[in-house]
């Protein structure tokens, strides 16, 4: 376990085993937080209306310190993030808000698909915003401590939002990290790229008619480079003996490059140019290999998992009536069991390479720590996980 994690835990456990001492505490920190609001100019009834009602919250606690608990396999995220319900629902959205979306379209550069896509893995459609108080979550997060900086400041651009009259805090309401609205920004994501799209006077990402909210994720997009017309990525498939360790979204290639080395469409096509691109084999070689361009890297913005990124594509794919992932996954990735995968990632992590959470879920952190393994005992450098790569490290 990691010191990180490890510390985690503990301050949970202390929290839940003494909420009154916790209570006691999180009124001093925050008094001391109103104080530091008042000196950065902050007016008394902003922070009155912002901070008087703030509680602190076990539950935010407790679900932060799972965030790093075991992860999906690719196929289990992929069933959920495209499962027959979201189609359904963002099919029925797109129907709904095809004028706002279209308009929207024009507007951004950012395709309406791929809106309705992260609109529907972050709330379900605006099905479900978060109830939370954000005040209560974003000053709990702070209290905590293992990332006092980050929330504070979060906090400071709720008060913000409040101060110049966007929302009122009774209306900023989320998840248990503080994510409002249809598309779940943070205070901070809101006071960069927030739009009043539909000219009320304030960018609403809180109420039922989520315009506001899906302009501004366009905006946030659009402000990350995305390329319209260019796809997140391309289902490819790779020649006998292609050499995995080309392979890595750190290793961008021309299109030509890689026709040459032989890369075709997963329906053995010629591959397009849709400009440089990289190789992922999130499920390992066996199952189905990506070809991932800008767009993917502009969503990773958004959340920065491989597998989030993946989720939207795909399901943007579906909405725009394009097929499904041709290649099926296998039982055990990289020829391992999952076992031997949360071995190969605890040794690793043992010996001071970061592996991540050994969950058995090996993507390009597991092999960029594989790659620095090898690396400093003068092996060749692949990053491909292996039994033999196991053994190799006790």
């Amino acid at each position: 376990m990691s010191l990180t994690r490890r510390a985690v835990i503990i301050t949970s456990l202390a929290f839940a085993a003494s909420p009154a001492v916790a209570r006691t505490g999180f009124e001093t920190w925050l008094k001391k937080f109103r104080r530091k609001a008042t000196r950065l100019g902050f007016s008394e009834r902003t922070l009155e209306a912002s901070l008087k009602g703030a509680e602190f919250l076990p539950k935010v606690v407790a679900n932060d310190s799972r965030q790093a608990e075991v992860a999906k396999p690719l196929q289990d995220y992929l069933a959920s993030a495209a499962s027959g319900a979201r189609l359904s629902g963002g099919q029925k959205a797109l129907k709904k808000y095809n004028n706002t979306l279209s308009k929207i379209e024009r507007t951004y550069g950012v395709e309406k698909e791929v809106l309705t896509a992260i609109w529907g893995m972050e709330s379900a459609y605006g099905g479900f915003r978060g109830t939370l108080p954000v005040f209560s979550t974003l000053s709990t997060l702070a209290f905590e401590g293992r990332r006092r900086e980050l929330f504070e400041a979060e906090l400071l651009a709720a008060l913000q939002i409040v101060e110049a009259g966007h929302a009122t805090p009774a209306e900023m309401r989320g998840s248990f990290a503080g994510a409002m609205g249809h598309t779940q920004f943070m205070p901070s994501t809101y006071q960069r790229h927030a739009q009043d799209f539909d000219g009320t006077g304030h960018a609403n990402i809180w109420g039922d008619d989520p315009t506001d909210a899906l302009a501004s994720t366009a905006q946030l997009l659009k402000a990350e480079g995305w390329r319209k017309g260019q796809p997140w990525a391309v289902e490819v498939t790779l020649p006998h003996g292609f050499d995995l360790a080309l392979t890595g979204r750190i290793f961008p290639r021309k299109t030509r490059d890689w026709q040459r080395l032989g890369v075709t469409t997963a329906s053995s096509a010629k591959l397009a140019d849709h400009g440089n691109g990289a190789l992922i084999l999130p499920a390992g070689p066996e199952g189905p290999v990506f070809m991932v361009y800008n767009n993917f890297h502009v969503i990773k913005k958004y959340n920065y998992a491989d597998s989030y990124a993946i989720g939207v594509g795909h399901l943007s794919d579906l909405l725009a009536g394009r097929g499904k992932i041709r290649s099926g996954f296998p039982q055990n990735p990289w020829g391992m069991s999952t076992r031997e995968r949360q071995a190969l990632q605890q040794r690793l992590n043992d010996r001071g390479f970061s592996a991540g959470n050994p969950d058995g879920v090996i993507g390009e952190k597991g092999r960029a720590a594989i790659r620095a393994y090898e690396q400093s005992r003068g092996l060749p450098v692949t990053g491909v996980p292996s039994k033999a790569l196991l053994a190799s490290l006790g």
